[in-house]
């Protein structure tokens, strides 16, 4: 049965021909207003050779995912280096090439500040998260969260949350997927759309987390190699000279050497630190990537996977800097790449596609046509980490320990996550569908925005504050909830792009500033005036977790280093 639905999903997908991804963050009404491109069939082939590939992997995790943990965690089998590159592969979208790139050829240093944002996280999570989660969870961030406070309840909220970020998350990925097929494939949007739903639901259903990491390395290894070759190549245009590489591309800009220096993404210290913020600690409140810290064997592996992730991420987004600031002269000065030919017009495909053509100054069709496959290959790799992380909210927090209360069995839980996955594919579908014509750019803020204002101070307090209770997590993460979701409903993005109305409400686009400090100040203040017999067991029961999460001991599969 399953070699048969593989097989027939894969000759869906050569039948439809195929898709994949870019964040719409940066250009939002360039991806919106983009005409179908002619049919690039190198990109097509690559692409098709990728999918059956992977769909192989598929077959074979399908036929290794025996139990509930190799379906949510592949067993904790995943190694530190492993796990690290598909944690990479998590992150790194096709935004990471795409939409970044264009920011440095469009702002110069700016982009560059943006780009570091990115990358400040990790070094939180290394420190602050990695070793604790895998010592106190099992499969979900709402383990951590409900292991000494009332589980029906915590895990209610929890889930919510991760489902919240989960579907915003989905929805920006199949809108990117659907708008930039135009550009690059030629292909429809619809199209698009559901091909892209089939193999998430495909790779998550069949393969579980050991085909879903695999992908993820898979796609890591093709983005960093790409990138790297491009990037090598564009060094050797300018004689591996940065510093004639930076004058060239201040001769070239229009704003000289003002992309030098920083300018209006700092304009505004309020939205700058607020992106920030967001940015920050919305990346240790992502679901699938806390969910990747359960699948290796111990902390130790888990601090691991960190270090590498920051490598290979801090890597790659030097080599996104270098490839935008070869742009600007590169691709800047070449009629070929603006419509009609004229210089410092509009850009051929919108303001997502200096890199690509980049590609193809430097290496022609062939390599434009490989770099398009590898930057829609990008979203099978980041749908289905978010796919998993959906599936196991409803299917091991809510299903199995809220409804029934831990007496579900593996394989009843399987199957709710298994119809979870076809359940989230469908709306992922539907919603891209439905999302096709909007600005999706404030999806993105509101995403990082409630990871970093719901998620995040519940999980940090959990696993480093005594006084935190039931009431002040289930209060607090409702307030960082709702904050952030308000906020960006009446920011510009919305109240005014989206709703058209003549001014916004809430004068800064980005949340995180207020939500997030509302939310720990309602969980802190909260908890501290809860004197509720519950909570005095929940604040004894902490000190127990606390040696748990430092030493590991008693946790599922896990050693004590």
């Amino acid at each position: 049965m399953r070699r048969f639905l593989c097989v027939g999903a894969a000759s869906l997908i050569v039948l439809a021909a195929l898709s994949s991804f870019a964040d719409p963050t940066f250009a939002a009404n360039d991806l919106g207003a983009a005409e179908k491109q002619a049919i690039n069939p190198t990109a097509i082939i690559m692409f098709l050779i990728f999918v059956m590939g992977t769909l192989g992997i598929t077959y074979w995790a399908a036929n290794r995912t025996k139990s509930a943990a190799d379906f949510y965690t592949a067993g904790g089998g995943i190694t530190g280096f492993q796990n690290g590159l598909a944690i990479a592969g998590d992150y790194m979208s096709a935004a990471t090439l795409l939409g970044l790139s264009s920011l440095v050829f469009s702002t110069g240093f700016d982009g560059f500040i943006y780009i570091i944002s990115f990358f400040v996280g990790w070094p939180i999570i290394l420190f602050l998260v990695a070793e604790r989660l895998r010592n106190l969870g099992r499969f979900t961030f709402a383990d951590i969260a409900s292991y000494r406070l009332d589980q029906a309840k915590v895990r209610t909220f929890a889930a919510i949350g991760s489902l919240t970020v989960v579907c915003f998350y989905l929805i920006v990925q199949m809108v990117g997927a659907g708008q930039l097929i135009k550009l690059l494939f030629g292909l429809d949007y619809a199209v698009a759309v559901v091909i892209v739903g089939v193999l998430m639901v495909v790779y998550v259903t069949f393969g579980g987390m050991i085909a879903t990491t695999w992908v993820q390395i898979i796609k890591a290894v093709l983005l960093l190699g790409g990138g790297s070759v491009l990037g090598i190549l564009a060094l050797a245009y300018f004689g591996f000279n940065l510093d004639f590489m930076a004058a060239q591309a201040v001769a070239s800009h229009k704003a000289g050497i003002k992309i030098m220096a920083p300018g209006s993404l700092l304009a505004d210290p309020v939205s700058a630190v607020s992106l920030s913020l967001g940015l920050v600690f919305g990346t240790a409140g992502l679901p699938h990537i806390m969910m990747r810290f359960f699948t290796v064997p111990n902390a130790k592996e888990a601090r691991k996977s960190v270090f590498v992730a920051s490598g290979f991420i801090g890597f790659f987004f030097l080599v996104v800097a270098v490839l935008g600031l070869a742009a600007i002269t590169i691709v800047g000065t070449d009629p070929r790449f603006f419509e009609g030919g004229k210089i410092g017009g509009k850009i051929i495909g919108g303001g997502n596609m200096p890199v690509m053509h980049l590609a193809k100054a430097l290496g022609g069709d062939l390599f434009l046509g490989f770099l398009s496959a590898v930057a829609f290959a990008t979203i099978l790799a980041v749908v289905s980490g978010l796919a998993l992380a959906g599936a196991s909210a409803i299917s091991h927090d809510i299903y199995a320990r809220v409804i029934r209360k831990g007496k579900a069995t593996e394989k009843e839980e399987m199957r709710v996550s298994k119809i979870a996955s076809l359940a989230l594919g469908v709306l992922a579908v539907v919603l891209g569908i439905l999302f096709e014509k909007q600005n999706v750019a404030f999806l993105v803020g509101l995403t990082f925005g409630i990871a970093a204002s719901a998620n995040f101070p519940v999980l940090i307090l959990s696993m480093y504050w005594k006084g935190l209770t039931t009431r002040g997590a289930l209060y607090g993460g409702l307030t960082g909830l709702i904050s952030a979701v308000v906020c960006v409903v009446l920011s510009k993005a919305v109240w005014v792009v989206v709703l058209e109305n003549p001014a916004p409400i809430f004068p800064y686009e980005q949340p995180a500033l207020f939500s997030m400090t509302l939310a720990f100040l309602v969980t802190i203040v909260v908890s501290k005036l809860d004197r509720s017999a519950s909570a005095l067991r929940e604040r004894d029961a902490f000190d127990d977790q606390n040696v748990r999460s430092q030493t590991g001991i008693g946790a599922s599969g896990a050693v004590a280093h």
